[in-house]
């Protein structure tokens, strides 16, 4: 072996990205101590990008005060790319569902303010290239709230400017661009995004996810038919349709409302993250890929980290092959191109052992080293 890259996702809540790329390094130097090993964190567009493309483009993590759902002040993060120029932002961080208590969500009222926010201060700082994952929303607010942060005022039938979240969107008239932040016009946004439901009717944003944000009926029809509403206003004012294109619906509308007034482009996430890392050049004249995250199952091959090494890998001819912590299907993981798939514990284990830090990397570093100890073996045959 003269070359292998390691490409893992995070294994949530245990290791990021760049943690388990290091501790399977640990293990393929162990059997092939001259082999270049590059460790490539990575992510899918949701928890962990943001350390994933900072520590692999040599960024920085910046930490501002922003709004909450519920508009309380917290304390957050987004990353700066080594060009000075990428923004990277998790809108979880600010607007997500994890932000809120149990009894206090309700998408009604829930706002992406603080989204925009973030985006508000890396425009400040120069930055005029965004890449947001918009997984994991508390929000149904179409982006208003994250527009509002940016200048675009939303206004009723007598002319005065509406408040924040869901409620707004059925009330609704006129959008008064006036205040909009000028950075904006040259700004270029991708998005992440890895589902497909239009922005309003029975597949769309309200009827789809509201109830997991704390909707019941009532609140749900409320806001789906404020989000028809909104995407007539949409075509009527910025001469964009955009209620039935997929992805519009993704985060409460989040989607609808980057493609309506910041010209943005939907990427499936873990495409976005490899696209930045160049990484079909960086894997060029590999021998083996070495993938991964915490479970992997069915949903793997459904736009996870995974499949999208697996696809980058076949496109090159590279075997790869796949550790987790725990494994389903393994079968249908292997229909689906991997090479062979490894769950990485020992035997049976308590959760918090199996969690622990350091019992983990031992664990990726045993199961990469026995991997690569067959393929040795095998090699020196022919």
């Amino acid at each position: 072996m003269k070359k292998i890259i390691v490409a893992s996702d995070s294994f949530k809540g245990c290791l990021s990205s760049s943690e388990v790329a290091h501790a399977a390094a640990e293990g393929i130097r162990e059997v092939f101590p001259d082999c270049e090993v590059l460790e490539i964190p990575v992510a899918d567009g949701g928890e962990g990008t943001v350390d994933a493309l900072v520590r692999a483009m040599d960024g920085t993590l910046i930490r501002c005060r922003v709004h909450d759902p519920l508009m309380h002040i917290i304390e957050s993060s987004y990353g700066i790319l080594g060009d000075g120029k990428t923004a990277v932002i998790e809108m979880a961080s600010a607007s997500g569902l994890t932000l809120v208590p149990e009894e206090k969500r309700n998408p009604l009222l829930t706002t992406t303010y603080g989204t925009g926010e973030l985006i508000k201060d890396a425009l400040l700082r120069g930055c005029d290239r965004f890449l947001i994952g918009i997984g994991g929303s508390a929000t149904n607010d179409a982006g208003t709230g994250m527009l509002q942060a940016l200048g675009f005022r939303f206004l009723d039938g007598k002319g005065d400017e509406l408040g924040k979240g869901g409620h707004i969107l059925e009330k609704i008239c006129s959008i008064d661009h006036s205040q909009v932040m000028p950075q904006l016009q040259t700004a270029v946004f991708t998005i992440a995004c890895d589902v497909n439901n239009p922005f309003s009717g029975e597949n769309g944003a309200a009827w789809t996810y509201a109830r997991q944000k704390g909707a019941d009926e009532w609140m749900i029809r409320q806001l789906d038919n404020g989000l028809k509403h909104f995407a007539n206003i949409i075509l009527e004012t910025e001469q964009r349709d955009i209620d039935c294109i997929p992805g519009a619906g993704a985060a409460g509308g989040l989607g609808g409302g980057f493609l309506a007034f910041l010209r943005a482009t939907l990427k499936s996430g873990v495409q976005m993250v490899l696209e930045v890392l160049d990484f079909d050049e960086q894997i060029r004249g590999a021998d083996l890929l070495i993938t991964g995250e915490g479970r992997m199952d069915r949903q793997t091959g459904m736009g996870k980290t995974p499949a999208g090494i697996l696809e980058a890998g076949e496109k090159q001819g590279i075997p790869v092959i796949a550790i987790a912590g725990s494994i389903e299907d393994t079968g249908f993981l292997n229909q689906l191109g991997f090479l062979a798939v490894f769950p990485i514990q020992p035997g049976v284990v308590m959760w918090e052992k199996a969690m622990d830090k350091e019992f983990a990397s031992q664990n990726i570093q045993r199961t990469v080293e026995q991997q690569l100890r067959i393929m040795r073996y095998f090699q020196s045959l022919k």
